[in-house]
């Protein structure tokens, strides 16, 4: 057996589940027919432009939550917790990043989503794809979390996560994680937020249209929420409807 210090480079990633700790999750999921993703990533294609599958989740989970500000929230505190509903609409996508030589799972937010395109969507996320963590300023937080004393680190990362004012900037209103790029079906995770949308890889699978056996695109998505803000109905509610934006994206601009 070998023995070793905690990396520094994935401090935050502990500091987060510390944070998570007091969240009380559900976990839904559901099957979106993926057609109209798939035809629209091909027109984008033949334009010489990219679509990412997680830039048509944010966009039609954006559009859904500015319906539903009870989703579009956050809380905090035990004894006499607040609950704070957000006018503004912001998705922390994950991203797979490279940190100081070390594999590390970093977070970019896209802010102010009212009135985004998917073309707006997709060069934040692409913007952000391209950045170095060891030099881009947008990881900049993540380097100092790192310098610190590791007492001094958790304190500054707990208030900060504390303060509901700045979760649409630090955190996002909801969360977007997708592990669609291997074979991987579906998973739900907990995204610190109190909805988060776990992206799975879109396969070919059988689907029932006009009584009839077809092969499509499926594409699996979970909904992961914090069950102290909403409950299950307004959860399903908000599930249906992100799937059935997706279904329809052919009429996205």
């Amino acid at each position: 057996m070998t023995a070793r210090p905690f990396p520094t480079q994935r401090r935050h990633t502990l500091f987060f589940l510390d944070q998570i700790r007091d969240f009380a999750p559900v976990y839904l999921d559901t099957e979106v027919d993926a057609t109209a993703i798939t035809a629209g990533r091909e027109r984008a294609r033949a334009a010489g432009r990219r679509r990412s599958v997680v830039s048509y989740v944010v966009h039609a989970a954006a559009g859904v939550l500015a319906k539903h500000p009870e989703a579009n929230a956050a809380i905090h505190g035990r004894l006499n917790p607040v609950v704070a509903a957000y006018d503004t609409v912001a998705a922390k996508v994950t991203l797979d990043k490279t940190l100081d030589g070390r594999r590390v799972v970093l977070a970019t937010v896209i802010p102010e989503l009212g009135g985004a395109t998917l073309d707006d969507i997709q060069a934040h996320l692409d913007r952000a794809i391209a950045a170095d963590p060891d030099t881009a300023e947008e990881f900049a937080a993540i380097r100092n979390l790192r310098r610190l004393p590791w007492q001094q680190a958790l304190d500054r990362f707990r208030e900060a996560a504390g303060r509901l004012e700045l979760r649409p900037a630090v955190t996002g209103t909801f969360s977007v994680t997708s592990l669609g790029h291997r074979a991987v079906d579906g998973f739900h995770s907990v995204g610190g937020t109190t909805v988060t949308l776990g992206v799975g890889r879109i396969a070919d699978r059988p689907v029932v249209r006009h009584g009839a056996v077809a092969v499509a695109p499926v594409l699996r998505l979970s909904l992961a929420f914090d069950h102290r803000v909403i409950d299950g109905a307004e959860a399903a509610d908000v599930l249906t409807e992100i799937k059935d934006a997706l279904e329809n994206e052919e009429t996205a601009p």
